[in-house]
């Protein structure tokens, strides 16, 4: 990472609003922006469009080589074709955890991730930005909310979109994708030891911007 370039870290678990929130603080600061978690949807897809077991060890390969690559909009697309929509859903999201579960794939990845370190700064959103990828990150943040208030979110996020849900099921699938998340043997989703751990569960979007820009702002980022 280069010394004059800022990285904050956004990490936290599926729903949490850490997305939304890294790119209203991008555009604020006029940051690039890594949405990590989209490189192994990214991974994920490709190794379906190409037939491959996601356990299969040709996976690794396929992440160091991927041909991606995301538009001033935050779209991404693979291999020249736009994936956004399919990229969201819950079932990329499901096979995005289960291949972030490999240290092979996650080592594949590192290089690429850090490599978004460029001035004037970053704003890296994620599971294991302030643990694992920047450590040394001058300002890191975690954002959790309880499960039932991230599954009605994107409960309703999908019926605003004119897509079937059913929020019960969306809480089991978020505790068992967190379940995962927390307990694999690798960088497991967790708080940096410095980091500002933040709950917005009963917080609405804004109030957690002006909690974020404070912390930011007494570490001179902004």
């Amino acid at each position: 990472m280069m010394s004059d370039v800022k990285v904050v870290t956004i990490d936290g678990p599926s729903g949490s609003g850490k997305g939304t929130l890294a790119r209203r603080l991008a555009n604020r600061l006029g940051f690039h922006l890594l949405d990590s978690g989209a490189l192994y949807r990214l991974t994920a897809l490709a190794a379906q469009k190409a037939g491959i077991a996601l356990d299969a060890p040709e996976v690794a390969a396929l992440a160091e080589s991927l041909n991606v690559r995301f538009d001033a909009d935050g779209a991404a697309y693979l291999d020249d074709v736009c994936v956004d929509d399919v990229l969201r859903t819950e079932q990329t999201g499901a096979m995005a955890s289960q291949i972030a579960a490999r240290p092979d794939v996650r080592t594949a990845l590192l290089a690429r991730q850090k490599a978004f370190a460029v001035a004037p700064g970053l704003i890296a959103d994620g599971r294991d930005m302030g643990t694992v990828v920047f450590p040394d990150a001058p300002a890191k943040l975690f954002l959790d909310a309880s499960a039932e208030i991230r599954a009605n979110r994107r409960y309703k996020q999908l019926i605003e979109r004119g897509l079937s849900a059913n929020l019960s099921a969306l809480v089991d699938e978020i505790r068992i994708r967190d379940d995962r998340d927390r307990n694999r043997a690798v960088a497991p989703l967790r708080p940096a030891t410095d980091a500002l751990v933040i709950d917005s569960s009963d917080i609405a979007i804004e109030a957690v911007e002006a909690q974020m820009l404070e912390y930011l702002r007494a570490r001179g980022i902004c």
